[in-house]
């Protein structure tokens, strides 16, 4: 199913005002209903190799898996859909791919990459992430954080060893807990929501919301909200404006119309044509 009629995606990504270079790297797929975000780290030029690598294989390998299969198509192993295992292993090849670059490369070794990935199928977006770059939902005015970030920052602000205010302000709120490509295996976090026409989802690096807080970043979505491309610059802006200390990246998918799977006698004949 093309859902270039129910979605609407843009995307921008700025090195920031401090860094020499941009370690981010962002994709989509708008036919398949697939973005994809990344937030490299390590050595001089590794971060945004790792990040780079994170979106293509997860891209490349989606877009050859959903040419065979559809992401409703039951699992048989689960009794639910394929999607949740199709993203899961294709997340899973770009960590292999990220790791076995990092050990055979000197260069390379420690690089490693945050990532966000959203598909969007039948009504409804499954999500992948690992480390701390998020997704954001703007409802019927509402604006929410949707990923729970994996980083020592969030772990002590659930732990109750520091408030969200103390948090802002914290040494290390950088340090993930989770990453793709640092080790030989690593499982993402997956989850499913359902969606409706209007939503506005946000996939961002944290030289955003480090730099912007979350009710501002929600306001301008908001304000914006009709003119996607522009809202997109105008996040990035604002991160810039305040000090612009890291590369800074966004996503943003508006959900026109309803995208039911397609279903019965029909779906299966189109899929014996195709």
């Amino acid at each position: 199913m093309d859902l270039t009629q129910a979605l609407e995606i843009t995307s921008a990504t700025d090195p920031g005002m401090v860094r020499s270079h941009n370690e981010d790297s962002v994709a989509a797929d708008p036919a398949n209903g697939l973005v994809v975000l990344a937030d490299g780290m390590g050595g001089y030029n590794a971060g945004e190799v790792a990040s780079g690598m994170a979106t293509t294989v997860i891209v490349t390998e989606m877009q050859q898996a959903l040419a065979r299969v559809r992401p409703y198509d039951v699992d048989p192993k689960t009794n639910q859909p394929l999607a949740p295992r199709l993203v899961r292993e294709q997340v899973l090849k770009a960590n292999t791919s990220i790791y076995q670059a990092a050990q055979s490369q000197p260069q390379y070794a420690g690089m490693g990459t945050t990532l966000v990935v959203g598909l969007f199928y039948d009504n409804r977006l499954l999500v992948a992430h690992l480390g701390d770059s998020r997704l954001y939902l703007l409802r019927d005015g509402k604006f929410s954080q949707v990923t729970r970030d994996h980083s020592l920052l969030q772990e002590q602000i659930d732990s109750g060893l520091i408030t969200l205010e103390q948090a802002k302000h914290a040494q290390h709120k950088n340090l993930v807990t989770r990453a793709l490509g640092i080790d030989p295996s690593v499982e993402p976090e997956i989850r499913e929501y359902p969606t409706k026409p209007g939503d506005i989802y946000l996939l961002c690096s944290d030289g955003l919301n480090d730099m912007v807080e979350d009710e501002d970043i929600g306001m301008a979505v908001e304000t914006l909200g009709a003119n996607l491309p522009l809202a997109a610059q105008q996040l990035v802006q604002m991160a810039n404006d305040n000090g612009g200390r890291d590369n800074v990246s966004v996503i943003l998918v508006r959900v026109l119309r309803e995208y039911p799977a397609a279903r019965g006698v029909m779906a299966k004949m189109f899929a014996w044509l195709k």
